[in-house]
């Protein structure tokens, strides 16, 4: 089964220094980049996904240092795709959808920020839908710990949250 390790908005804003920075960024991203290369390592596809909001925005503005994906996940996997999208779902008016058909992508692991909007309404876009969907706890995160939580136990109900250090 071909898998895609999918990376939301890791971007500099939501880390310390940034616009909007995050509750447990600095350890998602660790997590987020063990994770990249065991996944590089098994031969998965990783996409990263870049937020740009418009000009005026509170964070991911263009043309900004905090609009760029951090560079230490940029580092993990330079040679990744990146998906530019401007709304919450990252298949929506964006070509994920078509990148993964074209690499006939039948499963997606979903990692990044924020935990309760772009990664829930990735994972349950209905595009995701013809896809064998996870979301990787440990490499997700929010605003504050209890949002986190809370958002990965509502999730839970549709798609597997899991944990790839204890499978």
């Amino acid at each position: 089964m071909s898998t895609a390790l999918i990376l939301i908005d890791l971007q500099n804003d939501y880390f310390p220094g940034g616009r909007y920075p995050l509750w447990n960024a600095d350890a998602t991203l660790a997590a987020v980049e063990a994770e990249t290369a065991a996944a590089r390592a098994r031969g998965e596809m990783v996409i990263h996904v870049q937020h740009i909001a418009t000009p005026g925005a509170p964070f991911f503005e263009p043309d900004t240092d905090g609009v760029a994906i951090h560079p230490r996940a940029f580092a993990v996997a330079p040679d990744a795709p990146v998906i530019v999208k401007h709304h919450a779902d990252s298949f929506r008016d964006t070509g994920l959808e078509a990148l993964l058909a074209r690499r006939g992508v039948e499963r997606l692991r979903i990692a990044g920020m924020m935990t309760q909007n772009c990664v829930t309404h990735t994972a349950l876009s209905r595009s995701a839908d013809r896809y064998r969907v996870e979301v990787l706890a440990p490499c997700t995160t929010t605003v504050d710990e209890m949002v986190h939580r809370i958002a990965l136990s509502a999730l839970s109900d549709r798609v597997p949250v899991v944990d790839p250090a204890r499978a």
